[in-house]
């Protein structure tokens, strides 16, 4: 992994990315920092010109976004064109709402249009990428919703966006996902599981937690993973303060 693969999600900062003028200074401090890159998720409204040209005067691009659950399934030609206008490759399925993974036709269903919907972003240039939670670690007929979700869907139009805290969060194991998935994962969320005396299991900085991050960023690596991207869904301050702690983690224990 290089460095200029690292990036953040802005849901980390979605309190900072409110309106235009917040997305403008929270760019300029992650910026600061030394990411390079942004998923963009989480944010306000911004007109995709403005929002380009705030990356660019910050020199950062945009990797990768989450874009609504709904729009992807129904409308997956607005998303299209959203991304080809932030000059974006990637986007992932975020969250499986109204998803039932104990119901055969719920999984089934979301199969089929993420598929469908695959397709025609992967005609544009675009791969559509899948966002596990724990949800996903249900097992039907002995295998676990997201297993059935890969494999029921084409690699060529679903390929994977595995979140490390809610792999492990969910009985996994995040560096077996990340060998499993080899060659299907070009995004990784890096987020960091840690437990407190009283069992309590939290979000955490990198570096913070019980996860193996020198192994799964390996695996990822050796499997082709393109963007590891930084993400915490809850921090304890400030959370710029948050993802300052796990860039300076990543730069100095995980790249090469």
């Amino acid at each position: 992994m290089k460095i200029e693969q690292v990036a953040v999600i802005l849901y980390t900062l979605r309190d900072f990315c409110k309106t235009p003028a917040d997305i403008a200074k929270t760019l300029k401090k992650v910026s600061d920092i030394g990411y390079t890159s942004v998923q963009v998720s989480g944010v306000g409204e911004i007109a995709e010109e403005e929002l380009n040209k705030m990356l660019a005067d910050n020199g950062l691009t945009c990797c990768a976004t989450h874009e609504d659950s709904d729009e992807i399934r129904q409308n997956p030609e607005k998303v299209i064109e959203h991304l080809q206008k932030l000059n974006c490759a990637y986007t992932a399925y975020p969250f499986p709402k109204g998803i039932d993974f104990a119901k055969e036709e719920d999984w089934t269903a979301l199969i089929q249009d993420l598929e469908k919907a695959g397709e025609k972003m992967a005609a544009a240039g675009i791969t559509l990428c899948y966002h596990n939670h724990h949800q996903e670690f249900v097992q039907f007929k002995g295998k676990t919703a997201l297993e059935l979700i890969y494999e029921g869907a084409s690699p060529t139009h679903l390929q994977g966006e595995l979140d490390t805290y809610w792999v492990q969060f969910g009985g996994g194991n995040p560096v077996d996902w990340v060998k499993k998935m080899s060659g299907r994962t070009p995004l990784l969320h890096l987020k960091d599981f840690h437990i407190t005396s009283e069992g309590k299991q939290l979000f955490c900085e990198i570096g913070n937690g019980t996860l193996d991050f020198p192994s799964i960023v390996k695996a990822a690596d050796e499997g082709g993973c393109k963007w590891f991207i930084v993400e915490q869904d809850v921090c304890p301050g400030d959370p710029f303060d948050s993802i300052k702690i796990s860039f300076d983690y990543i730069k100095n224990n995980l790249v090469s």
